[in-house]
């Protein structure tokens, strides 16, 4: 039998969140597979002279101690009915945690919409890198900085030009979020933007800036802005001495295999090669889906010198 609360409350259409139940990490399928396989991975590099950064291991022994009891926890007691839970502590890490990487997540979304973006349209831009500029963007933080200065202001140069204003007079803004793995767990450093579509335009007069939307862009305009985005990108590192072109190819201008040992394990995920063990070098083996329509035309994807730049609408904004 109810309560004359809950009956109210049911009546009203109110669902009462679940009860608190403990995350078990020891049952997940990555928690045995890290418990069972990093160890000895750890160990085999040491003994070839490539062992692991401090902090590599360190994100892979705090993820072991993730969301168990064993290794510390709190004890939370209701006031009102005198009930008590364990509340195991968490890793808080950046790197893999499944658990602290969507708390993390679900704070930066409610963080976004809440303080940070306005009450207008939104499009997300995502841009992907050939597989030779996923080696210096993986290896060179600053790197990726440089390359996403070109990217924004590649794209927010097109907003304000598509309203027929100038720099001087508008201007725009975005959110970036660097993601650095792909569908396979392959070490692929892209950006997803999100990015006003429209820009601010500055009324002098009033003092205070007026939104003005811009249209989507076209299949024209997409393929456009990602030619002139990787020819940027290319000229800029180029300049920085990362890269080196003769008459038909460009290539790398320093050699990956002097790099520190953990570079080496990014290059071969870079790679979807096998990283270390009897396999090491070899490519591994993938499973690929068909897309509904292969002869179907993407109106929001473009492509040049192995780039890849989408436009795609956000609704909600």
């Amino acid at each position: 039998m109810g309560t004359p609360d809950r009956d109210v409350a049911q009546a009203e259409g109110f669902i009462a969140p679940p009860g608190y139940r403990r995350h078990r990490p020891e049952a997940t399928l990555l928690y045995q597979l890290v418990a069972e396989h990093y160890p000895k991975f750890r160990d085999r590099r040491a003994a070839e002279g490539r062992s692991l950064p401090r902090y590599v291991e360190e994100e892979f022994e705090a993820y072991l101690k993730c969301g168990r009891l064993e290794e510390g926890f709190l004890r939370v007691k209701c006031d009102s009915c005198q009930a008590e839970k364990l509340v195991a502590f968490s890793c808080k890490r950046r790197g893999f945690c499944p658990s602290c990487g969507v708390r993390r997540m679900a704070e930066a979304a409610a963080l976004l919409v809440d303080e940070v973006l306005p009450r207008q349209p939104v499009r997300q831009w995502v841009l992907s890198l050939p597989f030779a500029l996923r080696y210096p963007l993986a290896t060179r933080p600053e790197v990726v900085t440089q390359v996403l200065n070109i990217v924004y202001r590649a794209i927010s140069g097109h907003l304000i030009r598509k309203a027929g204003l100038t720099r001087a007079s508008a201007v725009t803004g975005a959110v970036t979020l660097i993601q650095r793995f792909g569908s396979a767990l392959n070490f692929n450093v892209h950006f997803h933007m999100l990015v006003l579509d429209g820009v601010y335009r500055r009324d002098v007069a009033q003092g205070r800036l007026r939104f003005m939307p811009v249209p989507a862009p076209s299949t024209e305009e997409l393929e456009g802005l990602v030619r002139r985005i990787a020819g940027r990108i290319g000229r800029s590192l180029e300049r920085s001495g990362l890269i080196t072109r003769d008459i038909e190819h460009a290539y790398l201008a320093f050699d990956p295999t002097e790099e520190p040992p953990i570079h080496g394990l990014l290059g071969h995920s870079i790679t979807y090669r096998t990283a270390t063990g009897s396999r090491e070098g070899q490519k591994v083996f993938t499973l690929q889906t068909m897309p509904a329509d292969p002869q179907a035309p993407r109106r929001d994807v473009a492509e040049a010198s192995g780039f890849s730049l989408r436009g795609r609408s956000d609704p909600g904004r």
